[in-house]
């Protein structure tokens, strides 16, 4: 490259110059040199395209070339001699180390001599050739004029780094020059020496100019000189150029002296507005000044957001004012309506940018709207005047086949040079439009209103200005064909969606503006004309009903627009007051039959009948919601729309290879987008537990499931109304025996269970192996944490473990190759918990992490006792993991020595203690996880043999409570022959709930078994009270012989009898006595279960009736203390209560007492009717508990089954577990749903704390209900029953028809 020839000189030289060229910018707005030459030294961080210049790349194979072999050597002697997992401390160090010793080889230091000695011949000569452009510029410059000479000369500084030069010339001008070039401005001067001074003035730096001492007297000549036509030109380039590349305290002087000469030359000039067939040109000659002038100022108002912050407020008042004055002109001449600033403005900027940008910021926001607050509120006015006058006229013309506002209108559509009255008009209303739509979604810009303006008696609200965009809307006259509403940005009803979208994504906003009455009712004024068989007012109903359900939409998506819609009743139809829900819903269902007379088959689509489907999606995905539309039967309309268009489907014929695509084609495409709107339809009722049932109920399940899955594996947002994805569903789906089904049929669960193993044993590639990835710390790793939470949502019920677990042994291979991964819930048993052999140990890649993770899971799993039973009962794990735990000695030969704490030891030992020991949290102590500083890391005893050791046992309470003393015993005692039953009920009520508030302790032991029978008896022997039939039922002890446990039923007396002789309850013996009662019970229950009459194989859970233990029966053996005989009778007795429905699930599994397809269904009323109810309850109590719920992927209802089904065991101490029967059975079922919502209440701020540290689901489910007392939050439940028991029990008394 030394030697360089004609050709590489020449190209070199043309790449310097591109490279300049694109830098001029930036260089010919530095100061000084030394300034420019910081800036090039710098480039590559402040220019993005730095990289993408032909000079650098140029460079770059310069260096490749001449280096390339040099580093390359490098390197490998890098590697060769330390090693490729010994450098230092990782990649950048190598890349230091090689990039310091190529530095100092000769090959670097000969390429840069060569490059120094090239560059230098190229700048060299760049620079004689541009002397000599400037010599013959100047030349011609003398030419013209003489005088010109004496204001320009070059100034050339050579300055030097790395031993390269740089040289490059830059323009500058003396304070005397400027004083010369201010006093030749004058407007007393000819012509042509002020044009002169001009040109002059436009090639000197900005800030030389704005800076010097006589810049007052410039800029009063220079806005003289924006006056006149021929300078005008030369005085805005010199602004503009100002403009960008001065501080804002000298451009907001530009800026107001701008804004001033225009304001003048509107006043002088008076321009008219055209009237009739005129139009304005933009190319004469003032107008297109003025347009140039005001764009000019445009152009800054949308950049001086981006600096004024850092600047005084006062110079940002000063240009926001100057703004508003020039925007609030107005000429008065009579009725003659004259051309004004905004006008031009609104042709430049018709959205209204420059406000948009204006109003983001607070500390812009303030003074814009103090200023019109206080001094310019006539530009409101103007732009409501406008807006109203737009919506009159467009109302004139409806009845008009004439189109008021031709296709012409939208004036940013082309360019073109002539503009018409309306298109003027147009360009204003939407110039206005925007800017009253920022203004309305502030607090401060609603106070703003209401506004009187002209022809009104009244002055425009907040509504009134809604409902006038509504109507715009409406009288749109474009047509709906061509999806031009929608593609079009400057169409009206284009633009008032955008507002309206905007108010309703701000809550107080959209409380303020739309959830209002007269706006409902103007949104559903057509729906009602329609469904009252009258015909609408609009050009093209079914392109406006799509917007008008968008909005519906949108509005029941926020809790006060549902509440609007559910309860105001503001609307009136057909004769009678009612609610927008009613309508809604009544007008879809018309839709769905195509029942309307007054809308053509063309306009009922399905994408019109979709949207409003929408719309009730958005109410019946909660709770509150399809409580409200139940009755209409919604699901079943959807299914059958949905079963019809599947059939269709589905004798299409497939189209052939190479057949053209017709309209055939997109009749199929239609027909499956349909098809999949319904399915999408249907699938959200699963969002609640009581919708999940009516789903089920459809047949449509397993289809919406896959459909949820094929979204769900895209990742696909639910809704443009939702902000969560799939989880939420998921887990509320998974809650239940079909739910799941359908999950691991679609393919869920194997996707689930891949990606787990893939997180876990695969990991993701380490990127470089000098680099290799960090080991984890936490026992799960955060990149599994995802797939842990999803299998712990997926398996949280017990109905869910039976269906995916249920009667499917473990593989216990010989051999598992490297390769084989697991694709089932069994199968992750079997290699992530059962570890029980060396061939599973070597099997896997992480051992000590998976198995850690196997056994988190098998903890979690394990809290629930009835899934704990199956697992135990099916894979005996128990022995397992104390097998693991003795083998895990020091010295393994021998089998002797003392246990190795590790991580996995002190996980077998929190699982083991967990499983065996039963209690609350003041009754057994659970070891922790973690260990210790100091001498003895793990203090805690290693649990290897049964029984558990004594210290994770803690000391009962006392039960047997002396009843002398107690009120309510007393009054038990008293009462033998009651006169009323319903009085001695109220008073037996006030007893209790006065002995909860004052002395709970003495509601112990017997008192609780007294008042358990004796309420029972009384409830049972009234008939308004006995909700079954009375059970006919005669056990005798002899016909039980035949009847046979399951080893689920067996292993569940067990622990029953260890905790009640842990309470000091029972006797050792006392367990053939509860297998009595339990099959008792069974037998009892036997009778009471339907004969499945489908033909499809039933659900795992419905084969062999109730598959989990009865923990009601065995919580009520333990408060009779062991007493079979009284436990058996009050349990006869209370199977004939409502009460028995809830808290007795095994009473209602498959029971006769509901209809065929409910009772079939697999779900219990303790899912679909107490645990809906928590969550609506919740919603309305504890919002915050709800919404933490909502973000973490979980389900109140999922929880709340878990503690109801076991009752509470394991969570709460005996003697409050007592209380909840007891509460449940005296004061109703209902309180079933108010106990809940007390519990979530009293856990708050835990719930939120383990929210954020996405834990929620593993704290509820591992972690007791520590200090909760049931007399503590007593007064809370009874306020809970003023405000919804007239609700909740009501339709709990409906359990026999659900879907009613």
């Amino acid at each position: 490259m030394s030697q360089l020839s004609a050709e590489d000189e020449e190209e070199l030289q043309s790449l310097l110059k591109e490279l300049l060229r694109s830098t001029s910018d930036k260089i010919s707005g530095a100061p000084s040199t030394e300034c420019a030459e910081e800036i090039l030294l710098h480039l590559e961080e402040t220019d993005k395209n730095f990289h993408n210049y032909e000079f650098v790349k140029y460079l770059r194979q310069y260096v490749e070339k001449s280096l390339g072999s040099a580093v390359e050597e490098e390197l490998k002697n890098s590697t060769r001699g330390e090693g490729q997992h010994a450098v230092g401390s990782g990649h950048d160090t190598l890349i230091h180390a090689v990039t310091r010793r190529t530095g100092d080889s000769a090959e670097y230091q000969q390429m840069m001599q060569t490059l120094k000695n090239t560059m230098i011949v190229v700048v060299e000569s760049l620079i004689s050739k541009f002397e000599e452009d400037q010599l013959r510029k100047e030349e011609m410059h003398r030419e013209m004029d003489h005088s010109q000479s004496n204001i320009q000369y070059q100034y050339t500084d050579n300055c030097s780094d790395s031993d390269s030069s740089f040289h490059q010339s830059y323009a500058f001008i003396r304070q005397e020059q400027l004083q010369v070039l201010a006093e030749k401005l004058d407007s007393s001067k000819p012509k042509e020496v002020r044009f002169e001074a001009l040109r002059a003035l436009c090639c000197a730096p900005p800030s030389d100019v704005l800076s010097c001492e006589s810049w007052s007297v410039l800029r009063r000549n220079l806005c003289a000189a924006l006056m006149e036509p021929d300078l005008s030109e030369n005085v805005l380039q010199f602004f503009a150029k100002s403009f960008s590349s001065s501080p804002l305290n000298v451009t907001r002087e530009i800026y107001t002296s701008l804004a001033k000469s225009v304001e003048s030359t509107f006043l002088t000039h008076k321009l008219s507005f055209p009237s009739g067939s005129a139009a304005v040109d933009i190319n004469s000659p003032q107008i297109s000044r003025l347009l140039k002038q005001i764009r000019l100022m445009n152009d800054f108002q949308k950049e001086v957001t981006t600096f004024w912050i850092r600047h005084p407020e006062k110079y940002m008042e000063e240009i926001i004012e100057s703004t508003f004055s020039l925007l609030s002109f107005h000429h008065d001449r009579g009725s003659e309506k004259t051309l004004e600033p905004v006008h031009l403005l609104a042709l430049l900027d018709i959205k209204a940018t420059w406000f948009n940008k204006w109003m983001h910021g607070y500390y812009s926001r303030t003074v814009v709207l103090r200023l019109l607050e206080r001094k310019y509120k006539p530009l409101v006015v103007a732009a409501l005047q406008q807006c109203v006058s737009y919506s009159e006229s467009c109302e004139r013309f409806t009845s008009e086949t004439t189109d008021p506002h031709p296709e012409k209108h939208k004036p940013g559509s082309t360019q073109r040079s002539i503009y018409s009255r309306k298109e003027l008009e147009y360009s204003f209303f939407v110039h206005s439009l925007c800017v009253l739509g920022q203004l309305i979604i502030y607090t401060h810009g609603r106070n703003l209103f209401p506004v009187k303006i002209r022809k009104h008696k009244d002055p425009i609200s907040l509504t009134n200005l809604v409902v006038i965009f509504i109507n715009i809307m409406y009288r749109h006259p474009r047509p709906a064909h061509g999806d031009a509403t929608h593609t079009d940005s400057l169409s009206p009803s284009c633009l008032v969606m955008e507002v309206l979208w905007m108010l309703c994504e701000r809550t107080e906003c959209a409380a303020e503006c739309l959830h209002q009455t007269p706006v409902i009712e103007t949104l559903l004024a057509p729906v009602i004309a329609l469904l009252s068989g009258q015909q609408t007012k609009l050009k093209h109903p079914a392109a406006t009903l799509i917007l008008i359900a968008d909005i519906l939409a949108r509005i029941a998506n926020t809790d006060r627009g549902l509440a609007l819609f559910l309860y105001e009743k503001s609307l009136v139809f057909p004769n009678e007051r009612t609610s927008a829900a009613h309508v809604i819903v009544q007008f879809t269902l018309r839709l769905l039959d195509r029942s309307l007379p007054s809308l053509s088959g063309a306009d009922a689509s399905p994408t019109l009948c979709g949207a409003f489907i929408f719309v009730c999606r958005q109410m019946y995905n909660t709770c509150e919601g399809l409580q409200v539309l139940r009755s209409y039967d919604l699901h079943k309309s959807l299914s059958a729309a949905w079963k019809k268009i599947s059939s269709l489907s589905e004798r299409v014929p497939t189209p052939l290879s190479g057949a053209s695509a017709g309209p055939s084609t997109q009749e199929t495409q239609d027909m499956l987008v349909w098809e999949e709107t319904l399915l999408d339809s249907l699938l959200n009722f699963a969002a609640t537990p009581k919708g999940l049932l009516l789903l089920q109920q459809t047949g449509a399940i397993n289809e919406c499931i896959s459909y949820m899955f094929s979204r769900f594996t895209k990742k696909l947002q639910v809704s443009r109304c939702e902000k969560f994805g799939y989880g939420v569903m998921v887990t509320q789906v998974a809650a239940t025996a079909p739910g799941v089904v359908a999950l691991q049929r679609s393919g869920f669960v194997r996707v689930l269970v891949v990606e787990l193993w893939s997180f876990l044993e695969c990991g993701c590639d380490d990127v470089r192996v000098v680099c290799p990835r960090s080991i984890p710390m936490d026992p799960i790793d955060r990149s599994c944490l995802k797939s842990f939470l999803s299998l712990v949502n997926l398996l949280s019920s017990p109905q869910s473990v039976w269906e995916l677990v249920g009667r499917q042994p473990l593989a216990n291979k010989s051999e598992y190759t490297l390769r084989e991964t697991p694709s089932s819930i069994p199968d992750l048993i079997d290699r992530l918990i059962a570890v029980n052999s060396d061939v599973k140990i070597h099997s896997l890649f992480h051992y000590e992490q998976s198995h850690t993770f196997g056994l988190r899971l098998l903890s979690v799993l394990c809290c629930c006792l009835d899934s704990f039973l199956l697992l135990e009962s099916q894979y005996n794990f128990c022995s397992m993991l104390l097998q693991n735990q003795r083998e895990n000695v020091s010295d393994q030969d021998a089998g002797e020595g003392a246990i190795i704490v590790d991580g996995l030891s002190v996980e077998r030992n929190h699982v083991l203690v967990r499983v065996s020991v039963v209690g609350g949290p003041s009754e057994r102590r659970l070891p922790p996880r973690a260990l210790e500083e100091g001498e003895h890391p793990y203090p805690w005893p290693m649990f290897v043999t049964q029984p558990p050791p004594p210290c994770y046992v803690l000391s009962p309470q006392d039960f047997h409570s002396d009843s002398q003393g107690c009120e309510i015993s007393a009054f038990l005692a008293s009462s033998r022959e009651p006169k009323s039953e319903d009085g001695w009920l109220e008073i037996c009520r006030k007893q209790f709930c006065k002995a909860m508030l004052s002395k709970p302790n003495t509601l112990t032991g017997g008192v609780l078994a007294d008042l358990l029978e004796k309420t029972v008896s009384h409830l049972s022997s009234s008939a308004s009270e006995r909700f079954f039939s009375a059970p006919r039922y005669k056990g005798e002890e002899e016909n039980l012989e035949n009847v046979v446990l399951s080893p689920v039923e067996l292993l569940g007396v067990d622990i029953c009898v260890r905790y009640g002789c842990y309470l000091q309850l029972l006797k050792e013996d006392a367990m053939k006595d509860l297998i009595l009662l339990m099959k008792h019970v069974k037998t009892f229950l036997s009778t009471q279960r339907i004969t499945s009459s489908s033909s499809s194989p039933p659900l795992f859970s419905q084969q062999d009736g109730y598959l989990g233990h009865d923990w009601l029966a065995s919580t009520v053996f333990l408060i009779m203390a062991g007493n079979t005989e009284r436990s058996w009778n009050l349990l006869l007795s209370l199977s004939s209560l409502l009460t028995s429905a809830f808290i007795w699930p095994a009473r209602t599994h498959a029971s006769v007492q509901f209809p065929q397809e409910v009772a079939e269904s697999g779900i219990g009323p303790v899912y679909w009717s107490t645990a809906h109810y928590v969550e609506m309850l919740l919603k309305a109590e504890v919002p915050l508990v709800h919404s933490a719920f909502r973000m973490s992927g979980f389900t109140p209802s999922q929880m709340c089954l878990h503690w109801l089904t076991q009752c509470f065991w394991n969570y709460l101490d005996w003697s409050e577990i007592c209380h909840y029967i007891c509460t449940c059975v005296l004061m109703g079922p209902d309180y079933q749903v108010y106990v809940c919502v007390a519990v979530l209440k009293h856990l708050q701020p835990e719930i939120l704390q383990h929210t954020q540290s996405q834990e929620l689901q593993v704290f509820l489910k591992e972690e007791p209900i520590r200090g909760f007392r049931f007399s503590n939050y007593l007064e809370f439940m009874l306020g809970l029953e003023r405000r919804y028991r007239n609700l909740v029990l009501t339709d709990m008394r409906h359990i026999q028809n659900p879907s009613e």
